[in-house]
């Protein structure tokens, strides 16, 4: 008689939710102007010190470099430097001028993949007191953005533009360190971390969707399969967990004539909305809740508001996974910052690194996320082409502590790389393709930060 598989255990983690993207109220009657000011506040002295690290008792051609308080105060001819923050003017970035003259366009423009022209495109550094224009080879050649505070040295030429000879950026925040184990362990520990499901509530959803709750469930595989999946602690969902918004069909042709012509209530028609994307949802979590403790995260096409950071889905839209809520389902914010066993993450759904993407003229997505982690800020064009919350109190956008791993949900492809501090910050970068286009998951090994991925894709 053989033997019986002994049942496997699924290892529990310690989980604490940073608060920080939460909102208590949610007035937009503010200025967003206000943002800049925190945010260069909260940065202006960092980007000094680094300044001063940099620059001081620094000469070039025999003149000493002098550190200015202010944009107004550079002098044309004299060796200087100054921080501010960055803003780009671009021709081919939209504004809300645009928005509103689109309504008397027979067609509206095609969006555009960049906003980047390096021959019309113009940078400035600007703060409290005025603005400057940049100039020169050193800045031509940096990928900045919109919000970013840095500080530029160099000087102002007879033309009125700061020629830039060097620049500063913020850097990596300070990092706990991550917690070591006394002894080498043999059991694996692991976060999943997905994005992208794209649930569309047909009758024939994705066979890679079954087979991802089967395999997280335990229920699919070989023993060896079988103790991996257990060996999974905890899955964040990275966002668009539901297909965008598509009319329903019908078979009746007068049904649907009548429904065409029949005027909106408030400008909404209640007979387009379909509730089968949720349901399956509701359903695939409840699943996986039974087993494994899920965290959601809000993305571009689910139902939450549209400006970041977008809160949490309220519990009620899931009848049956919210009995799970506060245990194994936990709704979240985006961005989302945690703290799972002592290591800290960071993630996002996706539409903060695809903003920054229309900057700059390469097309590496972990190199923006890196550049996003020494800027500070985790949505650096945000108010400026990334609807956001206006903040009045403080830039919640400002990454104050330098998390272990930085995810980005709803990315064309699976990256991954350690980036590195000027202290001995270590950062796992993690881009996380959609799942209803790769079939990928990721794990993370919460000891030694190692990626893996696998696939559910089916082969046709």
């Amino acid at each position: 008689m053989a033997s019986e598989n002994p049942p496997f255990e699924r290892h529990q983690t310690v989980y604490k939710t940073d608060p920080k993207f939460q909102l208590d109220t949610h007035s937009y009657q503010t200025q967003y102007v206000d943002i800049y000011f925190l945010r260069l506040a909260k940065l202006k002295r960092i980007v000094e010190a680094h300044g001063r690290e940099r620059w001081d008792d620094v000469e070039v051609n025999g003149e000493v470099v002098q550190r200015v308080d202010r944009v107004l105060d550079v002098r044309q001819g004299k060796l200087c430097w100054v921080v501010g923050t960055i803003y780009m003017d671009m021709p081919l970035k939209p504004n809300v001028l645009e928005d509103i003259a689109k309504d008397h366009f027979i067609s509206a423009p095609l969006s555009r993949k960049k906003y980047r022209d390096v021959e019309k495109d113009q940078i400035m550094i600007e703060d409290e007191s005025g603005r400057l224009r940049l100039s020169g080879s050193k800045i031509k050649t940096e990928d900045l953005v919109t919000g970013c505070v840095v500080a530029v040295m160099g000087t102002e030429a007879s033309n009125g533009e700061f020629e830039v000879i060097d620049m500063a950026l913020p850097e990596l925040p300070d990092q706990t360190e991550r917690p070591t184990p006394s002894a080498p362990s043999k059991d694996k520990n692991y976060v999943a971390l997905l994005s992208g499901l794209d649930v569309t509530g047909n009758i024939h959803e994705s066979i890679e969707t079954h087979l991802l709750v089967e395999y997280l469930l335990g229920e699919a595989g070989s023993p060896e399969d079988q103790a991996k999946s257990s060996s999974i602690s905890r899955l964040i969902i990275a966002g668009n967990s539901l297909s965008e918004p598509h009319a329903q069909a019908t078979d009746d042709a007068a049904a649907s004539s009548s429904r065409t012509t029949k005027s909106k209530k408030y400008g909404y028609d209640a007979t387009s909305y379909n509730a089968k994307p949720t349901t399956v949802l509701d359903t695939l979590l409840s699943d996986l809740c039974t087993s494994i403790s899920v965290t959601l995260m809000p993305g571009e096409t689910d139902p939450a508001n549209a400006s970041l950071p977008q809160q949490k889905m309220h519990p009620t839209m899931f009848p049956t996974a919210k009995y799970y809520a506060g245990s194994t389902f936990i709704p979240s914010t985006n961005p989302h910052a945690c703290e799972i066993d002592g290591v800290t993450f960071l993630g996002t759904s996706g539409q903060t690194i695809d903003d920054v993407f229309k900057y700059v003229d390469g097309d590496d997505r972990l190199e923006m996320m890196e550049k996003t982690l020494r800027w500070r800020l985790v949505a650096p064009t945000a108010p400026d082409t990334l609807w956001c919350y206006p903040f009045q109190d403080d830039d919640r956008f400002v990454i104050e502590k330098c998390p272990h791993v930085y995810f980005v949900g709803n990315q064309p492809e699976f990256g991954t790389r350690l980036t590195y501090g000027l202290n001995n910050q270590i950062v796992r970068c993690i881009t996380i393709p959609k799942f209803s286009e790769t079939g990928e998951l990721v794990l993370i090994d919460l000891e030694t930060l190692e990626c893996e991925v696998i696939s559910f894709k089916s082969k046709s």
